[in-house]
């Protein structure tokens, strides 16, 4: 078997809503009893192998991951009429820390095309820990490798964040994604068990938790490179059969790594308490692509794209990376605390911000530090796999304020939630930075 090195989203901060992709929700479900078609409630004493595979994968396989997946009993087991998936810290004589974990999958023998995908289950909890359910396609070359091929996140939980629950959808070239993060009040994923669900029919993947439908999707696309997208239409690439996946990942580009209050007892634990398949007769997949709204660019009245005051500006973090900011007007002072790992690990971005395809643009700013540094701007499209549409540019600031500007042309498809980006992570520095007049207009007519 072939199965993707998975490549989850490399720094997730804030709710990617992505402008056409979200739609109406509160959909009771559709389905009832009479259209279930599989269970496992796992009331045996082994894993069903009729049922399931083992997925074994070396550390370091996708995503930066720390863990190896092995199929030792240690790390995934029945107990109690659970599935068990338990990560598993080692440590050597000199010290060396090594990690395991479980992932098992569907592929080969329940395979469904549409449906109701249901799982009752409880996260681990603790810094580093990603637990998932989630479906990958049987041939994921029908319509070209990841993203094209599709995939469905139905429940990911970081496990230093309980309270918030990611379904997403990946697909599409360039890679464009579908994500909502649902925090449904008091709740705590790893305190109790809850019901995480995906209702997929042509034309619309609705996502639920305990019976709330949080988000529903309606537009996606796949395209090969150098192919016409007419050549895989509609509804693809999510009219073909899935298969379903459980596993906890330990450390990463998403979760972090663990760190010294992480520990890995039963808190670590996914514990599953059954999975279900529903599906109805038959499904009418004569369906149309939903028609995008064009682009609109609003600009004030000196013509500036780019929004001043508070509500324009999201303090991000990742990575080890902290601080805060202070926003007067078109005044922007960024104050990291610690400077992090990675670029994004300080980073402070104005979102929804529309760019259209063949325009041209210039953004500018002034700023200064209180000590000399760099930091890093660009512009960029969240949805779409944070692609470059103002690539990376690094700039070293003085303590002298001083005005920065470049023109580039958008040269892709238009996007309605574009973002100015300024990433202050990974630079040596936790000097605090001031920036004001910050523009995007545009140069051409």
């Amino acid at each position: 078997m072939v199965f993707r090195k998975r490549q989850t989203l490399v720094a997730v901060f804030a709710v990617v809503l992505s402008s056409g992709l979200l739609f109406a929700q509160n959909t009771p479900s559709k389905y009832t009893e009479a259209d279930l078609i599989w269970k496992d409630d796992f009331n045996g004493s082994k894993l069903n192998k009729d049922d399931w595979n083992y997925e074994t994968h070396k550390p370091g396989w996708v995503n930066s991951e720390l863990q190896a997946y092995v199929t030792s009993e240690e790390n995934t087991y029945l107990k109690d009429g659970y599935l068990v998936i338990q990560p598993v810290r080692k440590e050597d004589k000199n010290g060396n820390v090594s990690y395991t974990s479980g992932r098992i999958n569907t592929y080969g023998k329940h395979i469904p095309t549409y449906g109701r995908i249901e799982a009752r289950l409880k996260v681990p909890s603790g810094k580093g820990f990603l637990p998932a359910f989630w479906m990958m396609p049987q041939n994921e070359g029908r319509y070209g490798q990841w993203p094209k091929c599709g995939e469905i996140d139905i429940m990911e939980v970081l496990g230093n964040k309980t309270d918030t629950l990611y379904g997403t959808l990946h697909f599409g070239e360039p890679h464009t994604q579908v994500q909502k993060a649902y925090t449904p009040g008091k709740v705590d994923f790893s305190k109790e068990f809850h019901v995480f669900a995906v209702e997929w029919e042509p034309g619309e993947i609705r996502f639920y938790c305990d019976g709330v439908n949080y988000q529903t999707a309606k537009d996606w696309f796949t395209k090969r490179r150098g192919a016409k997208e007419e050549s895989y239409p509609y509804p693809a690439p999510y009219n073909q059969p899935f298969y379903i996946i459980f596993n906890v990942a330990v450390g990463g580009d998403w979760p972090g790594n663990p760190d010294k209050s992480t520990k890995f007892g039963e808190n670590a634990q996914m514990v599953v308490d059954y999975v279900k398949i529903y599906q109805k007769p038959s499904y009418d997949e004569n369906v149309k692509r939903p028609e995008k709204a064009p682009v609109k660019t609003v600009v004030d009245c000196i013509g500036n794209i780019a929004r001043s005051g508070s509500g324009a500006w999201e303090f991000l973090k990742a990575q080890g990376g902290d601080g805060s900011i202070n926003v007067d007007g078109n005044k922007l002072d960024i104050i990291p605390t610690k400077d992090g790992s990675v670029e994004y690990s300080v980073q402070v971005v104005q979102p929804a911000l529309p760019m259209e395809n063949g325009r041209k643009y210039r953004i500018s700013f002034d700023a200064y530090a209180d000590k000399s540094r760099k930091m890093i701007v660009a512009i960029s499209g969240p949805d779409r796999n944070w692609v470059r549409y103002f690539k990376d540019t690094k700039v070293s600031l003085g303590k002298k304020k001083k005005h920065y500007s470049w023109e580039f042309t958008m040269t892709d498809e238009s996007d309605a939630n574009a973002r100015i980006e300024f990433n202050c992570g990974a630079q040596g520095s936790t000097a605090a930075i001031h920036i004001t007049n910050v523009r995007l207009e545009f140069v051409d007519k």
